[in-house]
């Protein structure tokens, strides 16, 4: 599986990035909205890991862009320190498939992608 991950936390964008390399995936990284948009524009992945608070292009903004934009439904879970219920109701509302609070252990992150990925699977058989 190709991931995405936006973070501008450099200790949290490491280690997660070693944990899903170490399952098999293939995870690309970037610092800022607006690299992972610029990255979007050239490829897509089979997931988006974004922080919603992040310089330059927000995690919703993002997200808005992926799916009105981009026209894709690739699964899309937003990560947060904040939480601002407004904005994990404007993440679902956009389009986020999934939500999960800072500070999270990487177990958890990878059981929601497996639990993503298991049903994309389900729904292309």
């Amino acid at each position: 599986m190709k991931i995405l991950i936006c973070e501008d936390e450099e200790m949290l964008l490491t280690s997660l990035k070693f944990r899903l390399n170490k399952r098999g995936n293939e995870v690309e990284t970037v610092k800022d909205g607006a690299e992972a948009k610029a990255f979007l524009k050239k490829e897509m992945v089979d997931c988006v890991i974004a922080d919603i608070m992040m310089p330059n292009y927000n995690g919703i903004q993002l997200l808005k862009y992926i799916r009105n934009t981009l026209k894709s439904d690739v699964p899309v879970i937003m990560i947060s320190a904040l939480e601002n219920d407004d904005l994990i109701h404007e993440a679902f509302k956009y389009g986020a498939n999934d939500f999960i609070a800072k500070p999270f252990k990487p177990t958890e992150l990878v059981i929601r992608i497996d639990r993503l990925e298991a049903q994309r699977k389900r729904a292309t058989a």
